[in-house]
């Protein structure tokens, strides 16, 4: 079946060059989808793991992404594809450490084995986020302009298509493997998922390193755009305000789930294949809507959904209901509540920056809702720990209820918030589509386009391409 999915000379000859630049995208869908996803956040819990460090180990993700800015000072001097290679093949050696943690197979966990963990996560996101400086910038590079649009389209699918895959099978591992196999086996799929993507990317050639990056510029702009009155300044904290709102939401659900909802590992998985379910819905309906009726329609809709999952989560916890079917509705409408603002996000944008600092005013945008709204699980979290009779790792019900008044009280504010924003009509701008973003909902604020102005990433005369 793989063959079909993926561009051939024969079906798409203007594509087939690149095909290996599809399959990276495919495999790393293995590897995100269980290495900081809901798998890890079962491991963890499995290991003795605190709401605390749950929602810290969830965060690394978003806390990181500033290290994109400070790493494409790297690109001058090795350049995009080994910046790339070096931070996808370093992050792989960090999948190896729960792999061993799950052959010890603990009947009692040690401290130092979730410790482990957490720091084999954070290591594994720095190198990741080293990697992912140069990643737009290089596929902008060598993709002619007339197979972009189809690429980043045909990586979406690819990647959606893996990851609901992944949670399916990883569902099947945990209903029908001890938890410890079952986990084994997951990271082993992990492992070999990031191992192919690095190939893959090998395959791929390079592009002429930049002259010159002024990161000193960058600096010095940054704190001038987040706070200059302006549209952008104005949508920019709206963005922030909804991320802090909604990013703790997939962990402790997760952590919930498990440590007091009475769940089984299986169960939670199939919970996430509905969230996913919902994200692709959803973006199939939207994609053809949200160019003709603007983005505030779709602002206020996503926002509303999350009004919905916010009671509907507080009953849950309130009533002690144990339909599943409530469950996997609710999760299916996350899916669709987050797809609903990142569409709406990735075309209102640009619409609010100057096109001749387009990639400064997105990476601002993403770095500073990336961080400030990974710093909401880590909060969250020391907050809604608890231990329980026997002395284990809890969580507070009362503390997770007062999360979702406080999210639907923010989700007002947010709503009324939106309504004032101005929409600009700005035909002919193109959405700042960044791949994968609808796909990925929980970390679609983490995409840092490249600082690097595009215009100047052309070769000098006589270069060539480097081969591999």
């Amino acid at each position: 079946m793989l063959p079909t999915l993926f561009p051939t000379a024969k079906n798409d000859p203007e594509l087939a060059p690149f095909r290996a630049a599809l399959v990276f995208g495919f495999f790393n869908a293995l590897t995100w989808q269980i290495g900081i996803g809901t798998p890890m956040v079962l491991f963890a819990q499995h290991l003795g793991a605190s709401s605390f460090q749950v929602g810290l180990a969830y965060s690394f993700v978003f806390l990181l992404t500033p290290v994109q800015v400070l790493a494409t000072a790297l690109l001058p001097r090795y350049g995009f594809k080994r910046v790339s290679l070096g931070g996808w093949g370093a992050r792989s050696v960090f999948l190896a450490v729960p792999v061993a943690l799950a052959l010890l197979a603990p009947a009692t966990p040690r401290p130092w084995m979730v410790n482990t963990l957490i720091w084999s996560v954070f290591l594994f996101c720095l190198f990741r986020s080293i990697g992912a400086a140069a990643m737009t910038s290089w596929f902008y590079g060598f993709l002619p302009e007339k197979v972009r649009g189809r690429y980043f389209a045909s990586d979406q699918m690819l990647s959606g298509i893996a990851g609901v895959g992944t949670l399916i099978a990883c569902s099947a591992l945990f209903a029908l493997l001890p938890i410890y196999t079952a986990l084994l086996v997951q990271y082993a799929i992990s492992l070999v998922g990031s191992t192919l993507s690095y190939y893959e990317l090998k395959k791929l050639p390079d592009i002429e390193k930049p002259e010159k990056i002024s990161l000193g510029s960058v600096l010095r702009d940054t704190p001038r755009h987040m706070f200059a009155p302006s549209e952008f300044r104005s949508y920019l904290w709206c963005a922030v305000t909804f991320a802090v709102l909604t990013t703790s939401i997939p962990p402790f659900a997760a952590y919930y789930l498990a440590v007091a909802g009475g769940r089984t590992p299986g169960e939670i998985m199939l919970f996430e294949v509905f969230r996913f379910s919902g994200v692709i819905l959803g973006a199939a309906l939207l994609r053809r809507q949200i160019d003709a009726r603007g983005a505030r329609p779709f602002f206020l809709t996503g926002l509303g959904l999350y009004g919905v999952v916010a009671v509907s989560w507080w009953l849950y916890l309130d009533q002690g209901w144990s339909v599943l079917s409530l469950l996997f509705a609710i999760y299916f409408v996350v899916g669709l509540a987050a797809v609903c603002w990142n569409v709406a996000n990735l075309n209102y944008l640009p619409k609010v920056v100057p096109s001749e600092e387009r990639a400064l005013f997105v990476s601002i945008h993403g770095a500073v809702t990336s961080c400030l709204g990974g710093l909401s699980p880590i909060l969250w979290g020391l907050v809604m720990k608890t231990t329980g009779p026997d002395g284990a790792p809890g969580i507070s019900t009362a503390v997770f209820q007062l999360y979702f008044v406080v999210m639907l009280a923010g989700v007002i504010l947010v709503g009324w918030w939106v309504r004032r924003l101005p929409e600009p009509l700005a035909s002919g701008v193109e959405p700042a589509l960044l791949g994968q973003e609808w796909l990925r909902p929980f970390r679609a604020a983490a995409s840092l386009v490249n600082l690097i102005d595009p215009r100047k990433l052309g070769r000098r005369p006589g270069a060539t391409e480097k081969k591999d």
